[in-house]
This record gives structure tokens, C-alpha cells and sequence, in this order.
């Protein structure tokens, strides 16, 4: 996709997030310069091509109650990663599953996935939960702890 002027515009309008007024693509409407109909399609258009993942609400975990949040990594085989990779991130408890390289003899997890709950035996209980969905695919596993947050947002684009 082609970003123009406009679609650029309306990323930086809403890359914090949607204006909480009852008619929210109206406001980026206003304060883009066109009609809300355009941004509807515009967005549709960004949704279809990737240039935006989602729209939608991000909830405060922490606030919700989520402290112990741990970072489960695990060592599956390279090659059944992918097929892997997907059945965890279809677990409605990970919020975020990806891929990272090794880094041996000192480091051989390359399957990383985030776990919320409210305190650690509940973050250990669904991350047992992954470990008897990998089997015997799982060669080891560690539950990395949130301690802080240092920063929490995703990419943003000068205005």
C-alpha cells in the first residue's frame, strides 16, 4: 500500500489511541480534514494491506488486576516452530507469541510467549497449560517475571 498525506495523518492522530468521544472517527475526521466515511475507509484499507494490525481497546492489565505477567520461553525444535508457534498464540491467556534466535551454549529458548495472571501460581498453572500442549516437543522452559515497567507503547511516527 501506497500511504498518502492523508493516511499518514490519521495514524498520527490515533497511534495514541482513538479520541474517547461517542463518535471517535468523527473527531479524526475534524481534526484531519475530511469526512468520517473516509477515515472508516481509509482505516479498512490499512486493516486489509497491514499497514495497521488492529483496531481495538488495549486494557491495562496491571489495572485489571494481572501482576504476575512472565515472559514463558521455550526450546522447541527450529523446524516445528511455526506450527508451534500458532497453537500457543490461539491460547486465550498469551497476549503476544513470536520467535527469537538462540543465542547457545548460553541460551536455547527460541519460542517466546506473554502470560498474565493474577499472581505467579496462576501464570505457573497456564504455563504448565502450554508445556503438556508442546509434549514432548518442549525440551525446556523458564518463566521470565515482570518486575517493572520501564515503557509500554508501540511504534510511533512523528507527527
Amino acid at each position: 500500500m501506497n500511504m498518502d498525506a492523508i493516511d499518514r495523518a490519521i495514524i498520527v492522530a490515533t497511534q495514541e489511541g482513538l479520541p474517547l468521544v461517542p463518535q471517535p472517527y468523527h473527531a479524526v475526521a475534524h481534526q484531519v480534514g475530511i469526512e468520517p466515511d473516509e477515515v472508516m475507509a481509509r482505516f479498512r484499507i490499512m486493516l486489509e494491506s497491514g499497514v495497521i494490525r488492529r483496531i481495538g481497546a488495549v486494557p491495562n492489565h496491571y489495572a485489571l488486576g494481572y501482576k504476575a505477567n512472565g515472559m514463558t520461553v521455550w526450546d522447541v525444535a527450529d523446524e516445528r516452530i511455526d506450527e508451534l508457534g500458532k497453537r500457543i498464540g490461539q491460547l486465550d491467556f498469551v497476549s503476544h507469541c513470536y520467535q527469537r534466535p538462540r543465542h547457545l551454549p548460553d541460551w536455547s529458548y527460541n519460542l517466546f510467549a506473554m502470560v498474565h495472571g493474577h499472581d505467579r501460581t496462576e501464570t505457573e498453572r497456564k504455563a504448565q497449560q502450554i508445556a503438556e500442549l508442546l509434549g514432548g516437543d518442549c525440551r525446556a522452559h523458564e518463566i521470565l517475571y515482570s518486575t517493572r515497567i520501564l515503557k509500554k507503547t508501540g511504534l510511533r511516527i512523528p507527527g
